[in-house]
């Protein structure tokens, strides 16, 4: 099975796979992305919310940690809401439950820079994400990221810029 079989495999595993990107377009959009915020990014290292941005950033991601209720991750500070990261950001990952996402959508998708908004498996909210989807801004939900990083083959553009 090539790449694209594999990308095309678990974009169909979403149960949003009719409103989310394509594998052209999500191929596309985890190229560009190098600034990722991670709303809810977990301090404990064995859960998803940890384990996934901690790959990203070794896969060459800078990763802006949000976790009110945390001091440093992945050596940087943790900003306490989306509102205190002031950086121009590609993506935001929200490890929210999904009664929880729709006021982190709303917050990311009214960001200047338009970010994506990527709601991990087992997490979406429809109105939420078609209110954002209608604004312009592209919403990827229920999907895996590190699942579709893998079935790329492992191609997330490593960042040109040091910070």
């Amino acid at each position: 099975m090539d790449n694209r079989e594999r990308l095309e495999r678990v974009l169909r595993s979403s149960r949003d796979r009719v409103s989310n990107p394509g594998p052209d377009e999500i191929r596309a959009l985890i190229r560009k992305t190098d600034m990722v915020t991670v709303v809810g990014m977990s301090r404990d290292p064995m859960k998803p919310a940890r384990r996934i941005p901690s790959y990203l950033a070794a896969m060459g991601a800078h990763i802006i940690p949000i976790n009110p209720l945390a001091g440093r991750m992945l050596g940087k500070p943790a900003r306490k809401s989306l509102e205190d990261v002031h950086e121009k950001v590609d993506m935001v990952i929200i490890f929210r439950p999904s009664e929880q996402v729709a006021p982190f959508v709303r917050a990311a998708a009214a960001r200047p820079e338009r970010p994506i908004i990527w709601l991990p498996e087992g997490v979406r909210d429809d109105e939420a994400a078609a209110e954002a989807r209608a604004a312009g801004v592209t919403v990827v939900q229920d999907l895996c990221i590190y699942r579709v990083h893998r079935a790329m083959g492992g191609t997330l553009r490593k960042a040109a810029r040091t910070r």
